[in-house]
């Protein structure tokens, strides 16, 4: 792919589908069905995966950008679902720690302007590579016990969202149907073609993601390799099936993926209510699995 510069716009917000909304009265009746939230006087909002480094566009590290191939630039994630462990050294930043409803989220989205070639071709070129057009959406993970490794399940996905036309921009994109999430869930992003949404070149101690795929090694000593450096072009790995699971055992030091939820809390959800939540879910999964 030709070299690129990937510009930095952290002061535009742009909106998906019209003006953000807060706590309507649509979002209010979704709470009071899946049984989270007895009254809305409690609820609050709060930005999950928001710390002191703010959201923004991600690009090339400066001294990339004279001479940059693809590899050396690689803010593109591809065909997997990612979530941050590691965040302004705050590990785990998107658990849930008090139950709710996901109300939007937001993402940094490089500009992809590039050197020497049209934009045009360059998204041609990664739409041949990951099998379509820039998407990405919302994934709610919740833990799976096992001993080799995180493993974690699809609890409930947003929409996929189309990306093409938000290059450049930090977006916010409302959900029409927020998800319910209660404590102990984690909040990921999963691309099932491609999104230019890593920041890279970061410092390895205070920022790092994993990848719902398995590391194996092979070979010893210096010349021992890692699965975790290969692409997914031949076996996705993004979890787009309600239910489906996967081991995060590849995790990526000096690199933040630039997402953000908005969440509108109930902190009185009761036991029953949360497991009334993960009992609608798997239902409507093994429902959808007849057909």
């Amino acid at each position: 792919m030709a070299a690129c510069n990937f510009l930095r716009n952290s002061q535009t917000t742009l909106v998906f589908n019209g003006r953000m909304k807060r706590l309507t009265l649509a979002l209010a009746a979704a709470l009071f069905t899946v049984g989270v939230v007895p009254g809305l006087a409690s609820a609050q909002e709060i930005q999950v995966g928001n710390t002191t480094t703010a959201l923004v566009a991600p690009t090339c590290p400066q001294e990339a950008t004279v001479k940059l191939t693809q590899a050396a630039c690689t803010i593109v994630l591809a065909k997997t679902t990612a979530y941050q462990t590691l965040s302004d050294s705050g590990a785990d930043p998107t658990l849930i720690t008090t139950p709710g409803v996901i109300d939007s989220f937001t993402l940094g989205i490089s500009g992809l302007v590039i050197q020497g070639a049209t934009l045009s071709a360059d998204v041609a070129t990664l739409n041949g590579l990951w099998g379509g057009a820039p998407s990405a959406q919302l994934t709610v993970l919740r833990p799976v016990a096992n001993a080799n490794g995180p493993r974690w399940a699809v609890a409930a996905q947003s929409p996929v969202i189309p990306l093409l036309t938000y290059l450049g921009g930090v977006v916010e994109f409302p959900l029409i149907a927020p998800l319910p999430v209660v404590k102990g869930e984690l909040l990921a992003i999963t691309v099932p073609t491609w999104a230019p949404i890593l920041t890279i070149g970061l410092s390895t101690t205070d920022f790092s993601y994993a990848q719902s795929h398995t590391q194996v090694l092979t070979g010893t000593g210096t010349a021992q390799t890692s699965s975790c450096n290969t692409t997914a072009t031949a076996t996705p790995l993004a979890q787009v099936t309600l239910g489906e699971q996967a081991l995060y055992t590849c995790e990526f030091p000096g690199t933040r993926v630039e997402y953000t939820a908005l969440e509108v809390t109930a902190p009185s959800v009761s036991t029953s209510s949360r497991v009334h939540h993960h009992r609608t879910r798997h239902a409507s999964k093994h429902h959808a699995s007849k057909h």
